[in-house]
């Protein structure tokens, strides 16, 4: 069974950075795509960011050229870099990941409900 678990989360002024990791254990190699999305208070959950095995990646609109996803499988770890941090972007982020299918990530990002497995999440604050 895999487990995820995020760190990096906190608070930053707006136009700031904040690099999220997501440490994967159990056998994540069975997983087809990973990404992130998060969910803000009384808001449905918006995927962020996917990657899959072949390195492919997709972004939600919203943060296209601001956030980087990326793994190293050597250290079992997913990130997501971000930049240019927006008030709007205040959320709890998830980690997740998904292992039926070989939807491409763009699906996981705009359908977040799709993943199979997600984190406890982080908490990333940004003030205006």
């Amino acid at each position: 069974q895999v487990q995820l678990v995020e760190s990096g989360g906190g608070s930053v002024q707006a136009g700031g950075s904040l690099r999220l990791s997501c440490a994967i254990s159990g056998d994540s190699s069975r997983s087809t795509c990973m990404g992130w999305f998060r969910q803000a208070p009384g808001k449905e959950r918006e995927g962020v960011a996917g990657i899959d095995h072949d390195g492919r990646t997709s972004y939600a609109d919203s943060v296209k050229g601001r956030f980087t996803i990326s793994e190293d499988n050597a250290k079992n770890t997913l990130y997501l870099e971000m930049n240019n941090l927006k008030p709007e972007d205040t959320a709890v982020y998830y980690c997740a990941a998904e292992f039926v299918s070989h939807l491409r990530p763009a699906y996981f990002v705009a359908n977040p409900n799709g993943f199979d497995v997600w984190g406890q999440g982080t908490q990333v604050t940004v003030a205006s």
